[in-house]
């Protein structure tokens, strides 16, 4: 069951499947490290009004689907969560695994829709004039 979310204008269920990779994919994400990263990683989606769906943190990179809303553009908010989860890792761990400077995240991610599939869109898009249709031929009788 889909849980559609609402604004002011508009209603919406935007989900992403995010993956982010640290700088040089080292395996450095073990240990204590993967728990703090989760919990920087779920406090920053707060922080930022996301919902952070699902989340999973591995050795050398870290599975997280997203419910951004769509007044927010997702490479501005990845790279706001990449930027200050940097920040926050460097402060806590930098000089004890030897980190070098903010950079702990590799430059790219990778990002994927995850909602309606594209039968069911493409199904609803034509049906859309036969409902009109039907729905104009309801209006007539009803006056």
């Amino acid at each position: 069951m889909r849980e559609w979310q609402s604004q002011t204008h508009v209603k919406w269920y935007c989900r992403y499947h995010v993956v982010i990779v640290p700088k040089y994919r080292r395996k450095s994400m073990f240990g204590a490290i993967r728990r703090e990263v989760g919990a920087i990683l779920k406090e920053l989606c707060r922080r930022f009004g996301l919902d952070l769906v699902e989340g999973h943190v591995m050795a050398d990179h870290v599975h997280m689907c997203l419910a951004i809303p769509p007044k927010f553009s997702v490479a501005n908010t990845v790279g706001k969560l990449k930027g200050k989860a940097a920040i926050m890792i460097h402060q806590k761990y930098g000089r004890k695994r030897n980190f070098v400077g903010l950079h702990f995240w590799a430059r790219g991610y990778y990002v994927s829709t995850v909602g309606v599939d594209e039968e069911t869109v493409r199904a609803h898009i034509h049906g859309q004039e036969e409902e009109d249709r039907r729905l104009d031929q309801l209006n007539l009788f009803e006056e």
